[in-house]
């Protein structure tokens, strides 16, 4: 199960988890792991790469978002979850426990939905206060605890 920033730091090779991304997505590629990811984190995926490339100066940014979303939702080895009821309503109620982004919520319900890990670029703050309590509930990991 990836969240948004594991997708963003694979495209920012400056991203200071840059090489841990891209030994995940480089697994994936290759077929050996099956990446997840919930419909609503490809909408932010697109927004924020396409956010990044801006940054970079490039004049063609949002067509290289495009660009980077469609290879995620073709790939083979990367399935996209799309946003049933069953899966709405978890990542509801887990919006309404824990308070996170509501992308996290949704990437925290597929992985518990999916008995798979959750992987996070790094602790997000509304995670912060309540990281014991999720860990005992999700099966999380965090790039940032292997830098």
């Amino acid at each position: 199960m990836l969240d948004t920033g594991v997708l963003v730091e694979y495209i920012d090779r400056k991203g200071r988890f840059h090489g841990l991304a891209a030994a995940v997505m480089g697994s994936i590629i290759s077929g050996k792991l099956t990446g997840v990811v919930p419909h609503p984190v490809l909408t932010e995926a697109y927004y924020v790469s396409a956010r990044i490339y801006r940054v970079l100066g490039l004049e063609d940014f949002e067509k290289r978002a495009k660009t980077y979303v469609e290879w995620l939702f073709r790939h083979p080895n990367i399935v996209v979850e799309p946003s049933g009821l069953e899966l709405a309503i978890e990542a509801g109620k887990i919006k309404m426990k824990y308070g996170l982004a509501l992308t996290d919520c949704y990437v925290l319900a597929l992985s518990k939905m999916r008995a798979c890990p959750a992987v996070f670029r790094k602790v997000e703050r509304e995670m912060e206060g309540r990281l014991d309590e999720l860990r005992r509930n999700f099966r999380i990991v965090f790039l940032e605890e292997y830098v």
